[in-house]
């Protein structure tokens, strides 16, 4: 028996079974349980139609392959070979398709995500280096449809960023950037140096799953909330109105066992209410993560990967500006178009990214 079609019992009748529960009105009532298995009925609706596809092409096979044997006519012959070698060339792809929905998914992936750049090494050149980092992320949304909104900003004295954090909503936003996370090193003349050396700079990159409510237990009633007013651009109001927000929570960290005050700012818009509804999202964010580091090092112990590590004080990117070349060395991938990706054009590297660990997966899954 095929093996492949072995692994695929029973889950027809797991997802009529989920179909029934999420109409449940006391599982919808429990939203964290609706929201996971509404997530496990779309991925088993995906499998299931790659499943038909495959199951289909194997039958027309068959079929083909008895007419064959049984017809005479020289025309239909042919067909039916030109049918069995179309059909036979395309099933190693459709099983590598099931075999990696057959893997379970990162429950993260399909957060959306807070984006945080911070220039590293390298003083103001560092700072416009994640300036430059975040234009590209920017203009990368862009072409995914991808909301982008930034919840603070500190800039360099020359310019960019000493840090950026922004928030990124949209569709498998974490799935798709979380190869990002790492430290980014940058080699190019400054535009403050005088003798054309070639200077080496860093910013890192941390992509955070942004938490749901019910991911995490705040007591709101312990928060602490200071208002000031922002600064910056902006209409004839935005100096004269308290709506910029300060938030002050004390919280044990899970690792350590210590308490510590967490300091969250939101100046994102002129409705201090909507900036309160922020800093809350940056605080439960900054919690998750926090307590979710433990499983992330697990997966990444156990799977070995050079693809996502969890360790965010990897080098993983080289940008060489002389050269123009990019090299991404968890991979050894090199390309020469330095403008275009530090313009959006990254989709080509994170396909081979999302190849490698796939690949990765597979052989750790033994499917």
């Amino acid at each position: 028996m095929n093996t492949l079609l072995s692994r695929l019992e029973g889950i027809d009748a797991r997802f009529e079974e989920i179909g029934t529960l999420i109409t449940d009105p006391s599982v919808i009532a429990d939203q964290q349980r609706y929201v996971k298995l509404a997530k496990e009925y779309r991925h088993l609706e995906r499998l299931l139609a790659s499943a038909r596809s495959y199951r289909r092409a194997l039958t027309d096979i068959d079929q083909a392959r008895q007419l064959l044997e049984s017809e005479d006519d020289a025309e239909l012959r042919a067909m039916a070979r030109e049918e069995v070698d179309t059909l036979a060339a395309a099933l190693p792809r459709m099983e590598e398709e099931i075999k990696l929905l057959l893997i379970p998914e990162d429950p993260e992936d399909s957060k959306n995500v807070v984006l945080e750049i911070r220039g590293g090494t390298g003083g103001d050149e560092a700072a416009l280096f994640a300036g430059d980092l975040a234009r590209m992320y920017t203009r990368y949304c862009e072409t995914k449809g991808w909301n982008v909104q930034v919840s603070s900003a500190s800039e360099g004295a020359a310019g960019g960023y000493k840090e950026i954090i922004m928030s990124v909503t949209g569709d498998n936003v974490y799935g798709t950037l979380k190869y990002e996370s790492g430290v980014h090193r940058v080699q190019r003349v400054p535009a403050t140096e005088t003798q054309g050396r070639v200077h080496t700079s860093a910013a890192s990159v941390a992509v955070l799953p942004e938490a749901e409510p019910f991911d995490v237990q705040i007591n709101e009633g312990e928060i602490k909330w200071d208002t000031f007013r922002s600064s910056g651009a902006g209409g004839q109001n935005v100096n004269k109105v308290n709506s910029g927000v300060r938030l002050r929570y004390m919280w044990v960290n899970p690792v350590t066992g210590e308490q510590q005050e967490i300091l969250i700012e939101c100046t994102e818009t002129r409705d201090q209410p909507k900036n309160k509804e922020r800093a809350l999202a940056r605080l439960r964010t900054f919690i998750y993560d926090h307590e979710h580091q433990k499983y992330v090092d697990d997966i990444a112990s156990r799977r070995r990967t050079l693809v996502s590590t969890g360790d965010r004080s990897a080098k993983i990117r080289t940008y060489n500006y002389p050269q123009g070349r990019i090299t991404d060395h968890r991979i050894g991938y090199t390309i020469y178009n330095l403008p275009a990706f530090m313009d959006g054009d990254i989709q080509d590297c994170i396909d081979h990214l999302i190849v490698a660990e796939n690949a990765e997966k597979l052989k750790a899954a033994e499917i």
